[in-house]
């Protein structure tokens, strides 16, 4: 089993009370997070929810499919009050299993813009992606390319990197194709689109970055803010260079994913895990998870330079529920056509 990393932020809950003035009356004393978001800066929101309202929380990070499987094995013995998870395959599986539980708030119906949340109250996003094209204009014409639906186009043969099957953004940008273009246009689009892939697939979507950059192919397909932070030097000062090789090609209208939370089925601490997940879908707690990771917060566009350089999008209007929907059909569809 993977070894989970811990953060406990008990005691720094009890430094806020004597520094931060913290107040000291609340009922509420602890919040466990199960998260498979996995970015230091999220701790400050933490911090600055436990400096607020007095209530610890306790971090628990792992891989999203790591996370299901655990809770999907403690059962009633779990120890989670607030899940967390990127992809809305990810989220929408989860509701399905039952590990979470319809919450009533008013605030998180107003936060969270239509689209975006659970028609039964189980889930709520926290953050936007965006599926992007990353292409080298060295190798491609940027001119041919202004949609997802252009990869299967022979003139790019060889020349498309993607990452493998089991990325669920790729299942769920397969999902939206469905839903936008229907099942006999998606097949279409996956088969011209793997018979162009400059095999073999990748495990990620920097690496995706990479190989453009380096001219293995000429454009793939990633989450917007993977370049985003390479550009920023996040992964230091070789992938800032790599990245800066590549232009980003942003679909009008593109497909939007998200990150989500939703309290645990079997949380102990409700009401500490619905006052955390309210804060973190608020504009200023989404803004506070968004900014950082170059992610979008719920209603609002990224501000960051490297971000606005990308340019502006425009959501589809596919929901998060029709991805999850549409999830098995997806990979169904993405085995046929050879995605490995």
């Amino acid at each position: 089993m993977q070894k989970f990393k811990k953060v406990i932020y008990s005691a720094l809950a009890c430094t806020f009370l004597l520094n931060f003035n913290i107040p000291v009356n609340s009922t509420e004393k602890e919040v466990k997070v199960f998260s498979g978001r996995h970015y230091n800066t999220d701790r400050s929101v933490y911090k600055k929810f436990a400096q607020e309202t007095g209530i610890k929380v306790r971090l628990i990070e792992a891989a999203g499919i790591s996370l299901i499987e655990r809770l999907k094995r403690e059962g009633k013995n779990s120890q989670a009050d607030l899940i967390l998870l990127v992809d809305a395959a990810r989220i929408t599986n989860a509701a399905k299993l039952g590990l979470l539980q319809s919450i009533e708030s008013n605030n998180l119906e107003n936060d969270v813009p239509v689209g975006l949340k659970d028609p039964d109250k189980e889930w709520y996003a926290l953050t936007r992606r965006v599926r992007v094209m990353v292409v080298n204009p060295k190798v491609v014409d940027l001119s041919k390319i202004n949609d997802y639906t252009d990869l299967a186009d022979p003139s790019l043969k060889g020349k498309v990197c993607l990452r493998n099957r089991k990325s669920p953004y790729n299942q769920s940008l397969v999902a939206n194709q469905i839903i936008n273009k229907g099942e006999e246009a998606t097949k279409n689009w996956l088969n011209g689109m793997i018979s162009n892939v400059s095999k073999p697939f990748f495990p990620g979507d920097i690496s995706i970055v990479r190989a453009v950059s380096k001219r293995k192919c000429g454009v793939g397909i990633v989450n917007h803010y993977y370049v985003a932070r390479m550009l920023a030097g996040v992964n230091g000062r070789r992938d800032a260079l790599y990245a800066k090789k590549t232009v980003v090609l942003t679909p009008n209208p593109a497909h939007v994913n998200i990150s989500a939370g939703g309290v645990a089925k079997y949380a102990t601490n409700k009401t500490a895990a619905i006052k955390l997940l309210e804060y973190l879908a608020s504009p200023s707690g989404s803004e506070g998870l968004a900014a950082p990771t170059f992610e979008h917060p719920l209603k609002e566009v990224n501000q960051n330079p490297i971000v606005k350089d990308f340019g502006p999008f425009t959501p589809d209007k596919v929901t998060v529920e029709d991805l999850g929907v549409n999830n098995s059909l997806a990979i169904k569809l993405m085995k046929e056509a050879g995605w490995d």
